[in-house]
C-alpha cells in the first residue's frame, strides 16, 4: 500500500458490516422513537408498541402489555433492533454491490427497503413473528413508522458513509 501524497488523503471505505451496524442503530433508534409517539397518540401509551414486539417472546400476552417494564418494554426494544440490523445489511450490502453518487438513488433505495420490510413482515412473515405493534397504531402510524426506518437508513448513510460512497463512485471504483 502506497503512503498518501501531501494534500491526498487516503480512501478507506466503511465496511459493509460498519455501514450496517450504523444504519441499523439508526433506522432502529428513529424507527422505534416513532412507534412510541404513535402508539401514545393511538392508545394512549408509549410502551405499549414497543411492547407488543415482544410477542417473540412472550407471546400474545404482550400485545396487552401498556405499563413499561424490563419484561416486555426492553425485549421488545431488542427485537425490534435486532430486525433493523437485518434490514440494514440489506441496505448497506445494495450500497456497496452499487456505489453511488447520487443522494437521490441512496434515498430511494431506503426507502425501498422500508416498503421491502413493511410488505415481508406483513405478508410472509407468521403472526407471532411480527412486529406487534400494528395493534396499537392507526395504519397512517404505521405508514410513518416504515418511512421513518428508510430515512434512518439514508440519514445513517449521508451522515457516515455518503460522501465515502460517492468519492468511491466519482473515482470510478
Amino acid at each position: 500500500m502506497h503512503a498518501p501524497t501531501a494534500g491526498h488523503r487516503s480512501f478507506h471505505p466503511p465496511s459493509t458490516l460498519t455501514s450496517a451496524l450504523r444504519a441499523g442503530v439508526s433506522a432502529g433508534i428513529a424507527s422505534e422513537l416513532m412507534v412510541a409517539a404513535c402508539s401514545l397518540r393511538n392508545a394512549g401509551s408509549a410502551s405499549a408498541g414497543i411492547n407488543a414486539t415482544s410477542q417473540w417472546l412472550w407471546g400474545r400476552r404482550a400485545r396487552r402489555r401498556r405499563k413499561r417494564s424490563i419484561r416486555y418494554t426492553l425485549v421488545g426494544y431488542a427485537v425490534h433492533q435486532g430486525c433493523s440490523f437485518l434490514w440494514s445489511a440489506l441496505y448497506a450490502s445494495w450500497n456497496a454491490r452499487r456505489p453511488t453518487a447520487s443522494r437521490g438513488v441512496q434515498l430511494r433505495r431506503a426507502a425501498v427497503v422500508g416498503l421491502f420490510a413493511a410488505a415481508v413482515d406483513y405478508t410472509v412473515t407468521p403472526k407471532r413473528l411480527r412486529p406487534g405493534f400494528e395493534a396499537h397504531l392507526s395504519r397512517a402510524s404505521m405508514v410513518g413508522v416504515y418511512a421513518v426506518f428508510g430515512l434512518g437508513l439514508y440519514l445513517a448513510t449521508a451522515r457516515h458513509g455518503g460522501a465515502t460512497v460517492r468519492r468511491h463512485a466519482e473515482r470510478g471504483g
